[in-house]
């Protein structure tokens, strides 16, 4: 079996060397991060199929998929299209600051139902890009855990995000997780042996 693998999902305008994506994605030598045409066309379809093509260049591998902004909108609707696997694909996510699916036009067209994989979805109180309440009734939807980070802005650089550790924490916490539920299952049973 293959080792779960780290996916950065960058949004609008891509994620520069300072961004927190950047800082996290040094910290896994085999990540990758997805590439999209234009950084500042968000859409959705080719953004999303963009993230399924990054994914299948391994395909035997479970991917950890870390998103921010408009990406998290792609990772959405790429994990509520696609098949159902034993192995590979995305098996867990982290959405951070998702953006407001409204104000792209995207409000019937991103899921709106449990996306099938261990979730966690970090939002701002003051995030331009989205309420925290729509962040939470986001979060409940897909199926994600919700954790609110307070007056931080929209988890960026402009926000004061290089680093980010409780990304890290997560991302390595859904690593363990994949890990822990591909071991084969044991049995349980105990063997006596009886002397006769």
């Amino acid at each position: 079996m293959k080792p779960a693998r780290v996916l950065i999902v960058p949004g609008l305008h891509g994620s520069g060397p300072a961004h927190w994506q950047t800082w996290l994605q040094a910290h896994w030598r085999n990540a990758v991060r997805v590439q999209q045409d234009d950084w500042s066309d968000p859409d959705l379809l080719r953004w999303s199929r963009r993230i399924g093509e990054a994914a299948a260049r391994d395909p035997d591998t479970p991917w950890i998929a870390v998103a921010h902004s408009f990406g998290c909108l792609a990772l959405a609707h790429h994990l509520a299209q696609r098949p159902r696997r034993d192995e590979g694909g995305i098996a867990g996510a982290l959405f951070v600051a998702p953006a407001a699916p409204a104000r792209f036009g995207l409000g019937e067209v991103v899921p709106q139902r449990r996306l099938g994989v261990p979730a966690t979805l970090l939002s701002s109180d003051t995030d331009p890009w989205m309420p925290a309440a729509d962040a939470a009734a986001w979060a409940a939807r897909w199926g994600a855990r919700c954790i609110n980070l307070g007056d931080v802005g929209h988890i960026n650089v402009d926000a004061g995000f290089g680093p980010l550790p409780r990304a890290l924490q997560i991302t390595q916490s859904l690593i363990r997780r994949v890990e822990r539920a591909r071991r084969p299952q044991r049995a349980g049973i105990l063997e006596f042996s009886f002397a006769v």
